[in-house]
């Protein structure tokens, strides 16, 4: 009985659900832990593709879960790397889902500049490893750029100073693209800048820059710390146009200083690098112009005495003239003289040849008497050889004619012929009833083939009606 009103007691303890225990469970915490900052190190970040950003906080015992929504990693000082010692700022929460708590992190900075020095090291290790800094890579500055591109913030001591550094020296056309310096949208406003400039078409309206020049003022290590982000490094390393590093001080050093063409310790001194001082540069025009002179003048002295030595071992030009015309002269007195003789000797022997020559008048009468004498006789000999043909022609046509078988039926032969036309010369070629023709000479008769031993009995039919006819006769 007593067992019995226990159990009844327990039956009327409240319970909840298991979304009311979750939700009891957030309001709780979140109520309790609504800003907390957490000092640990980073372990396994993972950008979602929805834009989330998930990672892992630690220390040497625990582990907690931290999101950072899409909305904020664009605000967060830093990107979280594996093993970065960070300090996070945010709020508790709950994940029902998976019955555990997280922090939501607004806000992440490095833990100390310690971290972020050993996070530049091993930085500048890899890129450097991959060959980014390497001085084979560098490309030479321009001595006299005609257009500069500047890319910095567009307000501030900066610009200003290197611009008035920049025409105090030299006249030279400037392009300014103005940027953040400080912060994460500066990062990509940088790279976007480098990528611009270098983007411009040689022959465009506005003009392309010869030389780049990346400057910032003095800061921290953290207000500095765009500079030394990996995209604007790969931006840099992979420009056309030189590119000259001015970033803080001369003791601030970051990595788009190895990267860069030149590095210089300043944003002034950047400017007195990229251009000469005018002054400077027409003294410096003026001293090559006073030693370019003397030395042509050196060059033309110096030529003048190798002349005037090579002179004197000179014969006197117009003497050898005077000697090669009086030589000259002589040769065509004798050239002259030769060509009259030989002249005389060849006129000599033509006038003797012409002596030997026949009128052509009496070449061409004795020519046409020839041609008329063998004219004649080719006709004589043409007309002997036809009547000779003639006469052979006749006499083998009588011998033909003699020889020919129409002749012979003259002399009482006849031509046997089967029924094709075709002559027949044996007896065997023939059979009882084949129908020939006998060719005569006047004429031809058709005969039926008939065997020797049908002819004796017809000759004996025949004897027998004539003897029969006879005694008939005898009897009348």
């Amino acid at each position: 009985m007593k067992e019995v009103e226990k159990q009844n007691e327990g039956d009327n303890t409240p319970y909840l659900t298991i979304s009311e225990l979750s939700q009891a469970l957030k309001v709780t915490v979140e109520g309790a832990f609504e800003f907390v900052r957490v000092r640990a190190e980073v372990s396994s970040p993972k950008l979602a593709p929805s834009g989330h950003l998930y990672f892992t906080l630690k220390d040497e015992r625990s582990t907690l879960a931290a999101v950072s929504w899409r909305t904020m990693v664009a605000n967060l000082a830093v990107q979280p790397e594996e093993g970065l010692e960070v300090i996070a700022s945010g709020k508790l929460t709950t994940y029902s889902g998976q019955s555990k708590y997280q922090i939501i992190v607004g806000q992440l900075e490095v833990a100390g500049e310690g971290a972020l020095l050993k996070q530049l090291e091993d930085r500048r290790r890899r890129l450097s490893d991959e060959g980014l800094f390497d001085s084979a890579r560098k490309k030479p500055i321009p001595k006299m750029p005609s257009c500069i591109g500047i890319i910095t913030s567009p307000t501030g001591a900066v610009i200003s100073d290197m611009i008035h550094r920049l025409r105090d020296r030299f006249g030279v056309r400037i392009l300014v693209w103005g940027t953040l310096v400080q912060g994460r949208d500066a990062v990509s406003q940088l790279a976007t800048a480098v990528r611009g400039f270098n983007s411009i078409p040689k022959h465009a309206v506005i003009p392309r820059p010869d030389l780049l020049i990346i400057a910032r003022g003095g800061g921290s290590l953290e207000d500095l710390w765009a500079f030394n982000e990996e995209e604007l490094v790969r931006s840099v390393s992979e420009t056309e146009i030189p590119v000259i590093s001015a970033i803080g001080h001369e003791t601030d050093t970051t990595l788009i200083d190895f990267v860069s063409d030149l590095r210089a310790p300043t944003p002034s001194a950047a400017a007195e690098m990229a251009v000469p001082v005018k002054n400077e540069l027409v003294q410096s025009l003026r001293e090559i112009e006073v030693r370019l002179t003397r030395a042509v003048i050196n060059k033309r002295n110096e030529m003048l005495q190798r002349l005037r030595l090579s002179s004197q071992g000179l014969a006197d030009p117009l003497e050898l003239v005077q000697q090669n015309s009086q030589i000259l002269d002589y040769t065509l007195v004798g050239f002259f003289s030769s060509l009259e003789k030989w002249l005389g000797v060849r006129e000599l022997w033509l006038s003797r040849l012409s002596g030997n020559l026949r009128p052509p008048e009496k070449s061409l009468a004795e020519a046409r008497a020839g041609l008329k004498f063998f004219a004649e006789r080719f006709e004589q000999k043409i007309s002997y050889e036809f009547e000779v043909r003639d006469n052979q022609l006749t006499n083998l046509a009588s011998l033909l004619d003699a020889n020919s078988f129409e002749r012979v039926l003259d002399r009482g032969f006849a031509i046997i012929t089967d029924a094709g036309g075709k002559p027949v010369k044996k007896a065997s070629g023939l059979k009882e009833g084949d129908r020939i023709t006998l060719k005569f000479s006047d004429s031809q008769r058709v005969a039926i083939v008939c065997d020797d031993l049908m002819m004796s009995r017809r000759k004996k039919q025949k004897k027998l009606k004539s003897s029969s006819v006879a005694d008939q006769d005898q009897l009348f």
